[in-house]
């Protein structure tokens, strides 16, 4: 049995105890997958990632990013959260990585002084898939038809991995929803990897937006941070209401309050935020 170096952070929040909690495990090259998963389910959190060589040319690391259920392909705060670990562990103050996952290459800046950590990250080109039915969107979180944006329709977008968004008309309906997840997973299996239903209110003037995320299944219970899904919301703001910058409030409904940063630059999104270590210590895994 080894020792493997184990990091755990709060991303997308400079405060420990918010944000979203994220488990690194390094040096997991001969981590059998099966040990993986059972990990990720010991820790319980939304995501668990395994910091593994570079299969590719030009990465510099594997992130093998684990939830309670399976693999997943792509995910946010999973990717800022060990791009600030490998940064710390390697001892670069100011670093650009290239992160391999299976959604493809990622550039990573990452910024460390002292306790404070920035990373922010390109995710891929943006894809636009079909257009839901507010009705069957918004009734899996306790919602009607009528509580959907009169000028933004729910739609399909990924930026590495697909996210259903839902656009409310009044931000003051995302205190009072109640996630039906049998009805949020038959929502996303036509997206293969689809991981969320972003509810979202958005102020174009301020160029601001609040959120709460559900994945598709109970057990993993809301997101308080979806990197993943506010890429996608980015582009998806872009193409619908001119908008090439929006910061989104997500977490606060649960007492995770999270701040995440985006902007398209070209035709991809960058997104960022801030990470702060919460514990380092050793994990022993059987290989």
């Amino acid at each position: 049995m080894t020792a493997r170096r184990y990091t755990l952070l709060d991303v997308f929040t400079s405060t420990r105890l918010q944000g979203n909690p994220l488990a690194v495990v390094h040096d997991a090259d001969d981590i059998p997958d099966a040990v993986m998963h059972a990990f990720a389910r010991e820790t319980r959190l939304s995501e668990t990632s395994f910091v593994q060589s570079p299969t590719v040319d030009g990465a510099d690391y594997r992130n093998r990013i684990w939830t309670m259920a399976s693999e997943a392909r792509f995910a946010g705060h999973p990717s800022l959260g060990v791009a600030a670990a490998v940064a710390r562990e390697r001892g670069d103050g100011s670093v650009t990585y290239t992160q391999q996952t299976q959604a493809g290459l990622q550039p990573i800046d990452v910024e460390l002084a002292g306790d404070a950590v920035h990373a922010s990250m390109l995710q891929e080109p943006a894809e636009f898939g079909p257009e839901l039915d507010p009705s069957d969107v918004l009734g899996a979180v306790g919602l009607s038809e009528d509580d959907a944006h009169p000028e933004l329709p729910c739609q399909a977008v990924s930026t590495g991995a697909y996210h259903v968004l839902a656009p409310l008309r009044d931000d003051t309906l995302l205190g009072g929803l109640w996630p039906d997840y049998d009805r949020i997973s038959g929502l996303l299996a036509p997206f293969a990897g689809g991981l969320c239903l972003y509810v979202t209110a958005v102020d174009p003037d301020a160029g601001t937006a609040r959120a709460r995320s559900f994945p598709r299944r109970a057990e993993m219970g809301e997101d308080p941070a979806t990197g993943s899904a506010a890429g996608p919301l980015c582009a998806y703001l872009a193409e619908r209401a001119g908008m090439r910058s929006v910061t989104v409030s997500q977490g606060v409904e649960m007492g995770r309050a999270s701040r995440l940063v985006c902007e398209l630059e070209g035709e991809r999104v960058r997104v960022g935020g801030d990470a702060v270590v919460v514990a380092d210590g050793s994990v022993f895994l059987d290989t």
